[in-house]
């Protein structure tokens, strides 16, 4: 029992990390409709940023402060020069965007920084809690539990904006009816740059925590892939769905792996999370906090 514990408590972290990664993707879908496949790119932009600006000698709270600039801005101007144009175009439209400019990012940011890889430290070791290890004999990572209060601060604060602050309610007033939205004054345009802006910031919190645990290097990119499961469970418009859909993915995946792997020959954890997403895509394809669209003809 103190080893199923230990390792559903890691799946259970690790699931928070790509609960990171899916926020961004359902920010820009809540508000925009846009599935932003270069949310990976955006993730890997910022943890290298980051890292290469620590490598160059610089405070850690001044890098981090100019890569939160640098990655606002790559939202804002992602909304302005790549999306706008394309208003009213179809949704497959949108998103070959997204998937050019996924390559775009991947290619500037080597170009800028460099293509190697990187080493990333925050000052939290990734060794077992002592505690626990020595009262309960349950090894829990110092840093899991780091990056699982950092993405719950992270989901309060954005609840909290969605809710309370005037531009909270203009983006859930934009992401239920878009012509309604317009029809009270409200910009699209205004709140789609915010939106990006915001999914830059979450980008930049989910590459430093990515950035520790793997290291900063291209393989990053493909953390997107890893976050659709997460978005198919808990659905393309919800952020608690995100943060569910995180942990059941995380926790199945290692769970699996641990229990049915030897069974298989190994490697399950890999891809048994696309397992999952298949059979709620054949049961509940809105996901578990999506709503089912009724469409009459």
């Amino acid at each position: 029992m103190t080893f199923f514990i230990e390792v559903l408590a890691g799946g259970l972290l690790a699931g928070v990390m790509y609960s990171l990664v899916a926020l961004g993707f359902v920010l820009i879908y809540k508000a925009s409709g846009v599935f932003n496949f270069a949310q990976g790119a955006m993730v890997f932009l910022a943890a290298l940023t980051f890292v290469s600006l620590l490598e160059m000698g610089w405070n850690f709270w001044l890098a981090l402060l100019v890569t939160l600039v640098v990655m606002v801005g790559v939202g804002v101007l992602t909304e302005r020069i790549v999306l706008r144009p394309l208003v009213n175009q179809p949704p497959i439209t949108l998103f070959m965007a997204t998937i050019g400019l996924t390559f775009v990012l991947e290619g500037l940011s080597q170009m800028v920084w460099g293509s190697q890889p990187h080493g990333l430290e925050l000052g939290i070791a990734d060794v077992p809690m002592e505690w626990l290890s020595e009262k309960w004999n349950i090894n829990i990572s110092k840093f899991d539990l780091f990056a699982a209060a950092v993405a719950g601060v992270l989901v309060a604060s954005l609840a909290v904006f969605f809710q309370k602050t005037r531009i909270g309610r203009a983006l859930r007033a934009v992401a239920d009816d878009h012509q309604a939205a317009l029809a009270v004054g409200i910009s699209l345009q205004h709140i789609w740059a915010i939106v990006w802006a915001v999914a830059g910031f979450v980008a930049l919190v989910a590459g430093m925590m990515w950035g520790v645990r793997n290291g900063v290097q291209y393989a990053l990119t493909f953390t997107a892939l890893k976050a659709l499961p997460v978005l198919i469970l808990g659905g393309f418009e919800s952020v608690p769905g995100a943060i569910i859909g995180g942990l059941i993915i995380g926790a199945s995946e290692k769970v699996a792996e641990v229990y049915l792997g030897p069974y298989v020959g190994g490697g399950i954890e890999s891809w048994f999370a696309y397992v999952i997403a298949l059979v709620f895509l054949l049961v509940r394809p809105q996901g578990l906090f999506g709503e089912k669209i009724i469409d009459r003809v």
